[in-house]
């Protein structure tokens, strides 16, 4: 069996290819021990030119109902709705409604001001530390505007424009990231490692992966149940290396429970690229396959891409047939964080060339084609979400920040552990005098 698919060998070169099983090719003719390398280094010029995009409209939309190893294909190339002016085409074009493209565009802007704010801080020495999320913002708000509220969420460190698209108060957010006296988690976890029960946000983890395998935990519970909700989780294309990702796969597919399994493959795990996990030989779409799930490959800059491979998830979820693997094909804008400096690693202009584009600016000039939007309108959002933002911060900032105001009460580190507490952990309240 041959499948026409989209691969990109060790010489950085990419293409249309019928693969077969050689298809490792000249990365099999290697000799000695094969160490994957990023295409092009800081100080070289990568213009992306070896990517290959298909056209947009090019991948059909099967029913969420089908057998998985019909759409095979699917895990291989790359669903596009918008083409290159920005007008929604194909099968995947669902025709989602202008209020839901609309809010989802306001929901991507006040994500990016919200992450500038937060870097902003970081640099006048207010917070510790963050990540943003620039250029993935379609990924994270599309995919919640297309699934309900009640359904939970089993987010990554860049899943924040989830929680603002859900309506968590940009205060809270603020707080949390400032570790202040109404700081949620207590001070107990990294600034942008949020948490909303409320929302169905489950707590942001810096141990990699950990939310695959607990995503499809729950999902197994509420299919138990019987119950309506399903759960979504998101990892990095390099957290795929990780054993809970696989584990979460096998279970995934052994008990057909409601959960969208979300791979980010942004490019880079932190200084490493997509390669050292795997993406140099397939996708990650395509790991899905060997345990039987279907697998999408989708365009993660297409607000409506993203909208339309998720809603078939979830209609496959609720009906009854399990999990869905899906790829999302992106560009990591920002340095992994305000730890990171990418110029090392990578070239320093290397963002500007990504071929899918901005995802902001792509629906923006989509909604304004179709006559929803303008240039007049979006100058006015941004100008009331920086007043909103300022205000939300300033307030943040009279509850303290890194290097001011109170602080969490100590007492709280003994409580949230468990239900009751322990006969060690009074013995150490005890200790401290309280």
């Amino acid at each position: 069996m041959s499948y026409n698919i989209i691969i990109q060998n060790f010489e950085g070169k990419m293409g249309n290819k019928t693969i077969n099983d050689s298809h490792i090719g000249d990365i099999g003719k290697h000799s000695g021990l094969y160490v994957p390398e990023p295409p092009f280094r800081p100080g070289e010029k990568n213009d992306f030119s070896h990517v290959y995009i298909p056209p947009a409209g090019a991948s059909k939309r099967p029913e969420p109902t089908c057998k998985p190893f019909d759409i095979t294909d699917l895990a291989y190339g790359l669903i596009r709705v918008l083409d290159d002016d920005n007008q929604a085409v194909g099968d995947w074009n669902i025709n989602i409604e202008p209020n839901i493209l609309i809010q989802g565009l306001k929901d991507m802007q006040l994500t990016r001001m919200f992450d500038d704010r937060m870097q902003l801080m970081h640099r006048v020495g207010k917070i510790s530390f963050y990540m943003k999320c620039t250029g993935e913002e379609a990924i994270s708000v599309a995919h919640n505007l297309a699934i309900e509220k009640d359904d939970m969420i089993f987010p990554s460190y860049r899943n924040q424009g989830m929680l603002i698209s859900r309506g968590e108060k940009l205060l809270n957010m603020m707080c949390q990231c400032l570790s202040n006296v109404k700081d949620n988690c207590k001070g107990r976890q990294l600034p942008i490692m949020y948490s909303s029960k409320a929302l169905n946000f489950f707590s942001i983890s810096g141990n990699l992966t950990t939310q695959f395998s607990q995503a499809v935990g729950w999902a197994m519970a509420e299919a138990r149940k019987k119950g309506k909700q399903l759960a979504t989780t998101f990892i990095g294309d390099g957290s795929t290396a990780e054993l809970d990702f696989h584990s979460a796969l096998n279970f995934a597919a052994t008990y057909n429970p409601p959960v969208i399994l979300n791979i980010v493959n942004n490019q880079w795990a932190i200084s490493s690229n997509q390669r050292i996990a795997g993406g140099e030989r397939t996708t990650f779409a395509a790991r899905g396959i060997g345990f039987g799930l279907p697998s999408l490959r989708v365009d993660g800059n297409d607000f409506l891409a993203v909208y339309a491979a998720t809603k078939w998830a979830a209609e496959r979820a609720r009906s009854g047939h399990g999990a869905t693997v899906i790829e999302y094909f992106t560009y990591r804008v920002a340095p992994h964080s305000t730890s990171d400096d990418p110029s090392a690693y990578r070239p320093a202009d290397e963002e500007k060339h990504w071929p899918l584009g901005d995802p902001l600016e792509r629906l923006k000039t989509h909604l304004i084609h179709i006559g929803e939007w303008s240039e007049q309108q979006h100058e006015a959002l941004v100008e009331e979400y920086t007043i909103r933002i300022k205000k939300a911060y300033k307030e943040a900032e009279s509850y303290g920040t890194l290097k001011s105001g109170d602080r969490p009460d100590v007492t709280t580190m003994f409580e949230d552990v468990f239900e009751e507490i322990t006969p060690n952990l009074i013995r150490q309240r005890q200790e401290l005098g309280l």
